[in-house]
């Protein structure tokens, strides 16, 4: 049996009043009140407001929650809640130290919310994992780096894999990529494989870069931004101020999302007292969609045949044939397979009426300046090279890459993530080109491709990876397939974590695992010349220095940066030109060694860093040079209108997205609030729509099962999940990540990048 696709009592474009959902604005007093109590919860260190007072400004700490951009000219406060409530969980005074490990067996803290453990505090020695006593016991910084070289320099290279999260800084990271490299290997995961790889991957393709083509001016000049898979007010909170001064100036926005997010609804900016005082929201979304998942295809395909029939009845006045012409390729054969679509087909698989879609069109028909929005609801699915290439082709129609207020943008959701790439850590040569590796340094870098999340994860359950480094984040937890993926894990000969707190992935050791404690990004790190500044890059491609003011949990803490160079150090032969020791002395140093090496991204990178709103290292395409196989634009014929790898079978079948809590960064659960869904406590829930739960004849509040309906000869399952009712179209249900990752197999990804697809699972509910 076929679901219905449309509410019996609602439409798509309006909140079901009959399920739980949040009244209020986003931001408002709702954040205000957030921050205060992380701040109450948290041992709150005493130069925290300082740091707050100077985040995301020059001379003061870059957030390390999402990467929106810091502004020439700062608001007073230029922090969000996301980025208040990271910056208080990393100045917490309370210790996670050998005490704290000697009272608690690794046992035992497997029954621990991931909550509770990052809320045991900043880690301030080094560990080593002691089997026969189940613990983390102190060891030396001295006799932890020593081991570690030794263990890396015993085995083939390529058995081993670096993992680096979002948060080290460029100069932490090129030494990481550069040690790879001179190791043998180019194993450099990283989390974008994780969330936007789609885009590195596919948008190169299409318009020639790896990254988005707007900066903070192109949203001063648009007249509509469109929304897919976004949601702005958990992920990146401070883009709400931009929409909203957007919007007062008469921009039109049009969303596209499965959930009804406060943020793209209504918002309350917190530093106008006036607002505050009235309580009287910005109205965000001038249209807000509920489109099924996997069905921006459809959406976009409808968009596009209207765009069409309205060119078609007047000639030269809707596309830019000019621009299709001269900078485009494949724009006839894309245009006779959307025409080949018929609107019944396109309804089914997006869940919204041709009506609504039409009406969507006729807003993008009016802009002269649109910028496409998008986060991991499109790159998370199995098509979602597709889903990318029909955004691009939506926008190639009227012109709208590569000039002033117009673009496509994808949103990042952490703070160096796009950076790190930038400056090497990747697992293709062109990441870090061996023949200027050879021309700096003398070493002979590897020249074939190293192995990317999945390709490594894959070896660790076969066996032919022996050792993970992990370089920040809580990779375990982040990925696919946990419960197989831990078995394996658990064999690695070496694992090593360079952390700053205690998180779930720490607790399943290799036969032998260190935790080294690093600095946070709040922390002063003070080397030989005095202390340093580390730098990111924003979604923009922008580059910022951030310093530390904080001082550090403890004496025993070294930077990313030297835990980097030490361990890279005891691994590689001697070798003059690696000269380790002093770049850890003294960064500028290794800023020109970036430099060097990126001259056409990072010249002068020292004297630049630090001017305010960053410096720009340029996109191609901003300026209409498509660095694409054919020097021009890519259109991209569609093939399918749903982005689903596999549709959900049978009357239990769903497809089930996963998503983030406003209390939550990445696998970071500050707390059990999901206040902008107006849903708190337990995250072992399941959110459904109430004619799903009455044609299953489920009850709020019962426990269910979820089951994995992708079928590889392996059981997936997530028992105790309380049903919740929630505005979602049919044929969906919805649960946090990462509690359900387990239903996700490793196998399951984008085509192109292998990012697993979390946005776009087939499950079936057991009662």
């Amino acid at each position: 049996m076929t679901k219905s696709n449309n509410k019996n009592d609602h439409s798509p474009i309006e909140q079901d009043p009959n399920t739980t959902y949040d009244k209020g604005p986003a931001g408002g007093w709702g954040s205000l009140r957030g921050v205060t109590r992380i701040f109450g919860e948290v041992q709150g260190s005493t130069v925290a407001a300082k740091i707050l007072s100077r985040l995301n400004k020059p001379g003061g700490v870059m957030c390390s929650s999402c990467a929106w951009a810091k502004p020439a000219k700062p608001s007073t406060f230029e922090f969000c809640e996301n980025g208040a409530k990271a910056t208080l969980w990393e100045l917490d005074e309370k210790h996670a130290d050998a005490n704290f490990f000697e009272q608690h067996s690794i046992t035992e803290l497997k029954t621990w919310h991931d909550h509770d453990l990052e809320k045991a505090g900043r880690l301030s020695e080094p560990l080593r994992y002691e089997a026969d006593r189940d613990r983390y016991v102190p060891v030396s910084w001295d006799d932890a780096i020593k081991d570690i070289g030794e263990k890396l320099a015993e085995m083939n290279p390529k058995e081993a894999v670096f993992y680096a999260s979002g948060h080290a800084g460029l100069e932490a990271s090129y030494l990481y990529a550069l040690f790879a490299r001179a190791m043998g290997h180019q194993n450099l995961p990283q989390s974008s494989n994780m969330c936007h790889e789609t885009t590195s991957v596919n948008l190169k393709t299409f318009v020639g870069t790896p990254v988005g083509t707007c900066t903070l001016e192109d949203f001063e000049h648009c007249d509509a931004i469109f929304f897919f898979g976004q949601n702005t007010g958990t992920n990146s909170p401070r883009f709400l101020h931009t929409i909203k001064d957007a919007v007062e100036r008469g921009c039109k926005i049009v969303t596209f999302n499965p959930v009804r997010e406060r943020g793209l609804i209504e918002f309350i900016e917190p530093q106008n007292i006036m607002q505050m005082l009235t309580n009287n929201p910005t109205e965000i979304s001038n249209k807000y969609y509920q489109v099924k998942p996997g069905g921006d295809v459809a959406v976009i395909t409808g968009m596009m045949k209207h765009i069409l029939t309205r060119e078609d009845a007047a000639p030269g006045t809707i596309l830019d044939n000019d621009f299709i012409a001269a900078e485009t390729i494949d724009f006839d054969e894309t245009v006779e397979k959307v025409r080949a679509f018929d609107w019944p087909d396109i309804e089914e698989e997006s869940g919204l009426s041709r009506e609504m879609i039409e009406e969507a069109a006729e807003i993008y028909i009016q802009s002269k300046n649109v910028i496409g929005i998008y986060g991991m609801g499109l790159t998370q699915h199995v098509d979602g090279w597709l889903n990318l290439g029909m955004y691009c082709n939506l926008l190639l129609m009227r012109g709208n890459i590569g000039r002033l207020g117009a673009g496509i943008s994808p949103v990042r959701g952490h703070s160096n993530v796009q950076g790190q790439r930038t400056v090497g850590i990747g697992e293709k040569s062109s990441h870090m080109p061996a023949d200027k590796l050879h021309e700096q340094f003398g070493i002979d870098a590897p020249t074939e491709n190293g192995q990317n999340i999945v390709q490594a994860s894959e070896g660790v359950m076969d066996g032919s990876i022996k050792a993970m480094l992990s370089l920040g984040g809580n990779l375990l937890r982040a990925l696919p397939d946990r419960e197989r993926l831990e078995t394996g894990w658990s064999n690695l000969d070496l694992t090593v974590h360079i952390a700053t707190k205690p998180n779930r992935s720490h607790l399943i050791p290799g036969k032998v695992s260190y935790i080294l404690p690093c600095l946070g990004r709040t922390d002063i790190d003070q080397q030989q010349s005095g202390p340093q500044a580390s730098s990111m890059e924003d979604t923009f491609s922008h580059i910022y220095g951030s310093l530390g003011s904080a001082e550090p949990p403890s004496e025993h803490v070294r930077s990313e940066t030297a835990i980097v160079a030490g361990i890279a150090k005891a691994t590689l032969p001697s070798n003059p030109k690696l000269r380790w020791d002093e770049w850890v002395a003294n960064y500028d140093l290794i800023r020109d060694l970036i430099a060097e090496t990126f001259p056409d991204d990072f010249s002068d990178f020292n004297n630049r860093m630090t001017q305010p709103g960053g410096f720009y290292r340029g996109n191609p395409a901003r300026e209409r040079k498509w660095k694409t196989d054919s020097g021009k634009a890519q259109f991209t014929p569609p093939t399918t209108l749903s982005s689903l790898g596999q549709h959900p079978r049978g009357e239990n079948g769903f497809t089930l997205i996963t998503l983030r809590s406003n209390d939550q960064f990445n696998t970071t659960i500050y707390g059990f609030s999901d206040r902008l869904r107006g849903l708190e406590g337990s995250r072992e829930i399941v959110l459904i729509n109430r004619e799903e739960m009455a044609r299953l004849g489920l009850q709020e509040g019962q426990l269910i099962s979820l089951y994995s309906q992708v079928d590889d000869g392996h059981l997936r399952q997530v028992d105790g999940l309380k049903v919740t009712p929630y505005d979602l179209p049919d044929g969906t249900v919805a649960g946090y990540y990462p509690e359900l990752n387990p239903l996700v197999p490793l196998s399951y990804h984008e085509k192109k990048s292998f990012t697993p697809a979390y946005k776009g699972v087939p499950v079936e509910i057991k009662q």
